[in-house]
C-alpha cells in the first residue's frame, strides 16, 4: 500500500502536467505550441542512437565530470576552510567575491584562456556547482559537536582517523545538501557551455532547432534535459539513502518517540 501511494505521488504531477499540455496545445493554433502527435513524431525521429552518441552521451560525460571534480574540490576545501579559523578569515573574502560573479559571464574568459574544447565547458560546470558543496562542508564542520571534539582530542584521535570517523560523517548531512543544490546548477551550466562555440552537445542542438524553427525538434530536446534532471535525482536519492542510512534511521527514531 505505501509503495503504490509513493508511486502516485511520483506519476500525479508528471501526469497531470502532461493532460493539461494535451488539452492546451489541442486547442492552441500557434505554431510554437507542438501537439501531442508532433512532439512524438520529433522525439522518435530526432533522438535516434547516433544523436545520443554525438550529442546526449558526450554531454552527460561532461556534466559528470563538471560535478565529480565539484565535489572533490568542494569536500577538500571546506574540510580544510571548515577545519582552521585562520583560513576561514584569510579567504571567506576571496570566496565571497568569486562566489558572486556568476559562472556564465566567464565563458569568454574560459574561452580565450583554455579554449572551446570539453575542458572550457568542465570548468564553467565546476566553477558553478562547487559552490554549494563547499560552503554547505564549511557549515557543516563549523556545526560538529564539540563535545564529541573535544572527546576526540582526549583520545588523540587525529589526522585522517578524525576526518573519517568524527568530521566527515558529521558534516555529511549537509554536504549532501550542497550536492542535491549542485545537480540542478551543473545542469543548466552544462546547457549553456554549449550554446557558446560549440558544434556539438545537447545545449548547442536545442539553440539549432530554435534557429532554424524546428519547433517540436526544440522542445523534445528539453525534454531530453528534464529525463536527464528526473534520473539524476533518482541515482542521488539512493547514493543518499545509502550515505546517510544512520542518519535517516537516527531522524525515524525521533519521529517515532
Amino acid at each position: 500500500m505505501r509503495f503504490l501511494k509513493d508511486f502516485f505521488h511520483i506519476i500525479a504531477l508528471p501526469a497531470l502536467l502532461i493532460v493539461a499540455w494535451i488539452v492546451w496545445s489541442s486547442q492552441s493554433t500557434s505554431f510554437f505550441v507542438p501537439t501531442l502527435e508532433q512532439m512524438s513524431n520529433a522525439f522518435s525521429s530526432t533522438w535516434t542512437w547516433n544523436r545520443m552518441q554525438s550529442d546526449v552521451f558526450p554531454s552527460v560525460a561532461r556534466l559528470i565530470a563538471g560535478l565529480v571534480l565539484s565535489i572533490v574540490i568542494g569536500i577538500v576545501v571546506g574540510l580544510l576552510v571548515g577545519s582552521f579559523r585562520w583560513l576561514r578569515q584569510l579567504m571567506e573574502p576571496t570566496m565571497e567575491f568569486f562566489r558572486a560573479i556568476p559562472p556564465t559571464v566567464l565563458i569568454p574568459v574560459f574561452m580565450l584562456l583554455i579554449g572551446i574544447g570539453d575542458d572550457m565547458k568542465i570548468a564553467v560546470i565546476v566553477l558553478g556547482a562547487v559552490w554549494p558543496i563547499l560552503l554547505n562542508t564549511i557549515e557543516g564542520v563549523r556545526s560538529m559537536d564539540e563535545v564529541l571534539s573535544d572527546t576526540s582530542h582526549t583520545y588523540r584521535i587525529d589526522g585522517i582517523a578524525r576526518i573519517r570517523y568524527l568530521i566527515l560523517p558529521s558534516a555529511m548531512p549537509q554536504i549532501m545538501a550542497g550536492i542535491r543544490q549542485s545537480l540542478s546548477i551543473a545542469l543548466i551550466l552544462m546547457v549553456i557551455s554549449e550554446m557558446f562555440a560549440s558544434s556539438a552537445g545537447l545545449g548547442y542542438t536545442i539553440i539549432q532547432f530554435q534557429r532554424s524553427f524546428a519547433i517540436p525538434e526544440m522542445w523534445s530536446g528539453i525534454v531530453v534535459l528534464g529525463l536527464i534532471g528526473v534520473i539524476m535525482s533518482f541515482i542521488f536519492q539512493i547514493v543518499e539513502r545509502s550515505v546517510l542510512k544512520w542518519y535517516h534511521g537516527q531522524r525515524e527514531m525521533e519521529n517515532a518517540g
